[in-house]
């Protein structure tokens, strides 16, 4: 086995096992005690679950790192990734996160919840360790010390989940996968616009017929007694309207093949998300979480669903939406950085474009 095969293989056989030893001997999920009567979150659940899997987390890298100094004599994951643009970039991607994210979950009740581009964006730059970081951090952050409006007390719960979005954009930055692709010839062009507007359409009309089916006429405009969240609200719709014209229009416009890379990492993303996030928004919220997505909960519940299908059939339609849209920004602030500064980032040569408007290979 390659040794960093060796060392994946074992930080996740000690994840794995430091949290079954957690949720045995630290786990308290019974206790409905403290249950948020604004957000229906049981806090009690949401810290089990932040301690049990953040010291998961940690025993993890600890092995991984542990592996890779005995094996190479030096830390070179962390060296490569953490330079000083990424330790410069992960406090603007946590604040996407969370400004953004806490604008969608108060003000705007869409199926999307946009908190995670600012970890993609590292990940993509940087690298899986950095993005998995800033994943992680954000959601520490956001339960534990950044004050309301923006503040989710279950947020910390829900780390792992931000972690495994870091680590895949990570590796999505290092394959060159959000590279442009100018001038992509005719027939790949097709077949990858056929995948991307088919992707797109059934998307969109999932949410749309369990949205009308739910609720009705509801109104997707946003909603908020707080200024600056109904602001940020009305940006938040702003970007998901802007991705569906951006994506068609990077097709025909640009012939830019990245358009169908967007779409497939963001679906592909967003059920990774969904089935990681499942049983800890189960325990948590009930499924109910008085955003967005509840309305694709009480449709799988109307259904005959229990709880925990529910929340997974809800994820699976919803993350992948917001993924899609979260990639898409991404890529729009890829190409509006300079190539100078980009190259500059532990990744970013992989997201380059040579002079000739051909992506490097």
């Amino acid at each position: 086995m390659d040794a960093r095969w060796l060392r994946v293989v074992a930080a996740l056989a000690a994840f794995v096992v430091a949290t079954a030893v957690g949720i045995l001997t630290l786990g308290r999920f019974e206790d409905t005690s403290r249950i948020d009567p604004v957000t229906f979150a049981n806090q009690v659940t949401a810290d089990s679950w932040a301690l049990i899997l953040t010291i998961a987390m940690v025993i993890a890298a600890a092995v991984y790192l542990g592996l890779e100094k005995l094996q190479t004599g030096r830390l070179g994951s962390l060296e490569r990734q953490f330079t000083t643009r990424t330790i410069a970039l992960m406090p603007i991607g946590i604040a996407l996160n969370i400004v953004l994210g806490g604008a969608v979950a108060n003000a705007l009740k869409i199926p999307i919840y946009l908190d995670s581009i600012g970890t993609i964006l590292v990940g993509v730059l940087c690298g899986p360790i950095a993005g998995a970081f800033t994943g992680a951090l954000t959601n520490v952050l956001w339960s534990y010390v950044i004050p309301p409006p923006f503040q989710s007390g279950a947020a910390a719960a829900f780390a792992i989940t931000a972690v495994a979005i870091g680590v895949i954009a990570g590796l999505a930055g290092r394959a060159g996968l959000l590279r442009p692709r100018p001038n992509t010839p005719p027939r790949n062009l097709l077949v990858g616009g056929a995948v991307t507007v088919g992707l797109i359409v059934v998307m969109s009309y999932l949410a749309f017929v369990g949205y009308e089916k739910i609720i009705g006429q509801a109104a997707l405009a946003p909603s908020s007694d707080n200024q600056l969240l109904l602001i940020l609200g009305w940006v938040a719709l702003g970007l998901v309207v802007a991705t569906v014209v951006g994506l068609v229009a990077l097709l025909i416009a640009r012939r830019d093949l990245t358009a169908a890379y967007v779409v497939g990492l963001g679906v592909g993303t967003g059920i990774v998300a969904a089935l990681i996030s499942a049983p800890i928004a189960a325990g948590v919220f009930s499924g109910v979480t008085g955003a967005g997505t509840d309305f694709l909960v009480a449709a799988f519940r109307q259904a005959g669903a229990d709880v925990q299908a529910a929340t997974l059939g809800q994820g699976l339609i919803s993350d992948p939406i917001d993924k899609v849209v979260t990639f898409f920004v991404v890529y729009l602030i890829l190409n509006a950085m300079a190539r100078r500064t980009k190259a500059r980032f532990p990744q970013g040569d992989r997201l380059l474009e040579n002079d000739a408007g051909e992506a490097y290979a």
